[in-house]
């Protein structure tokens, strides 16, 4: 009986031993066997793609128009549609205040024949965007941009260079080309301050290079400029409240979009525009309304953001005493000699002063 399981075993062992050598044999042939990666079976493969592949064929992109709160309208094959982010969307962790803005291409799945749902957004080439005070987050006006309209006015309410400065920065830093729109010039024979101040603006800015149209909408003065300037390009009126954004996208565009007087007390716009919405021009393009601002925080702003701005200051700045010299209150600083010489404008050093504080202080809080 003994002789006999000893045997069993024997031949029990010597089946196994086959069984993995036939295995491993077989495993090695299916490496080197080539006929998996022929074009046949390539093709198969194919059409045999996860569900997550077809899923993604049969998005369609559209372009956001405004943002209505928590919902959107998009724009397919000339068509509106409601749109609503995906779920998975609103929990994105980032620093932005919103996820989407105007001029957003999205893909969409349609819910209906009236409502979509925005299932991603694509990479945008350009942003405009300002910093939110409350929040400390960056809040998008626009996106996918290819110039902005940076809407100021001579009075009611006064000429702001040094916001308009700010702009200008937010434009290099979002890879857009700044236009500066001063509008109500037939205002200025009015007031001889505001008159001498905006002629000291026009002959620095338009030195610098800045491209500088002044504007009346009521004597429908600069107008046909204003037009050129905006054909077959994608725009943004962006700027402080009641320089007549909107009263210049109806007088150019022969549009009928609300606008609202000054208030008298201040001379500063009520805010009637109360969402940024895109618009398409005739001429081919598109433009952007947008609400008012008050104020415009840079985004993120850096020293070295102020040295792509105020480049004319580059000469002199070479020569000062100190190599990391600030241009604030530094002995021998070259800078600060020639503003005080007239060698470059002492409304930009003014600027440009405001500005590095500003960043020299959120540096301090940061470490705090």
């Amino acid at each position: 009986m003994t002789d006999k399981f000893d045997k069993y075993l024997e031949e029990e062992e010597h089946f196994l031993k086959d069984k993995k050598k036939s295995r491993k044999e077989r495993k090695l042939k299916t490496s080197k066997d080539r006929s998996k990666y022929k074009k046949t079976d390539l093709q198969k493969q194919k059409k045999l793609s996860p569900a997550k592949k077809k899923e993604k064929n049969h998005l369609d992109k559209a372009l956001v128009l405004s943002i209505l709160g928590e919902e959107s309208l998009v724009s397919f094959n000339k068509k509106e549609y409601k749109a609503t982010l995906r779920g998975i969307l609103k929990k994105e962790k980032t620093k932005n205040k919103n996820i989407l803005a105007v001029g957003d291409i999205v893909n969409i799945s349609f819910k209906n024949e009236k409502e979509a749902s925005i299932e991603s957004i694509d990479k945008r080439y350009s942003i405009l965007s300002r910093l939110e005070e409350k929040t400390k987050k960056q809040s998008i006006i626009a996106v996918n941009i290819d110039q902005v309209l940076i809407t100021t006015s001579v009075v009611k309410p006064n000429l702001k260079p040094f916001l308009i400065d700010r702009y200008l920065i937010a434009c290099i830093k979002g890879k857009m080309k700044p236009v500066i729109i001063i509008n109500k010039i037939d205002l200025l024979k009015q007031n001889k301050k505001e008159e001498e101040k905006y002629n000291n603006f026009l002959k620095t800015y338009e030195e610098l290079g800045y491209l500088i149209l002044s504007i009346s909408c009521t004597k429908k003065i600069g107008l046909d400029t204003l037009l050129n300037v905006m054909k077959g390009k994608t725009s943004v009126f962006s700027g402080q409240s009641g320089t007549g954004k909107t009263t210049l996208i109806n007088s150019v565009l022969h549009t009928k979009f609300k606008t609202g007087k000054l208030i008298k007390k201040t001379y500063k716009g009520a805010h009637v525009t109360t969402k940024s919405q895109l618009i398409e021009l005739k001429t081919g393009g598109f433009c952007v309304d947008t609400p008012g601002i008050k104020g415009f925080g840079i985004w993120d702003l850096e020293i070295e953001d102020l040295k792509n701005h105020f480049f004319e200051f580059e000469s002199f700045a070479k020569n000062c005493k100190f190599e990391d010299c600030k241009h604030i209150d530094e002995p021998s600083c070259k800078v600060k000699e020639a503003a005080n010489k007239n060698k470059i404008s002492f409304l930009r050093f003014e600027a440009y002063r405001c500005l590095i504080k500003e960043i020299l202080e959120k540096k301090r809080n940061f470490f705090k």
